[in-house]
């Protein structure tokens, strides 16, 4: 049994991650501050490097669909679904 003292200091250690995260900044679920730390996503237990955002408790990611671009410039995503693993990278 572990000692009720510890627990917050192991929790307060241990940076939170958003349920959900984009990397566009006019998207209501950017985050400067946990971008800038690193984040790395694992989809169905690949580790993704393209990732435009993700949903841990919907189980999906958005990545670019190939060169293809929108309009404005901005890359067209595709959306997939499955297992999602988000981490802090050190």
């Amino acid at each position: 049994m572990t000692d009720a003292t510890e627990t917050p200091e192991i929790e307060a250690s241990a940076p939170t991650l958003p349920d959900r995260l984009s990397i566009d900044p006019r998207s209501p679920f950017f985050n400067g501050e946990i971008l800038q730390k690193g984040i790395g996503v694992r989809f169905k237990g690949v580790e993704k490097f393209n990732v435009e955002e993700y949903c841990i408790s919907e189980g999906w990611i958005r990545v670019p669909a190939g060169r293809s671009l929108d309009r404005h410039g901005r890359p067209l995503t595709i959306k997939l679904s499955g297992e999602v693993e988000v981490w802090v990278k050190e």
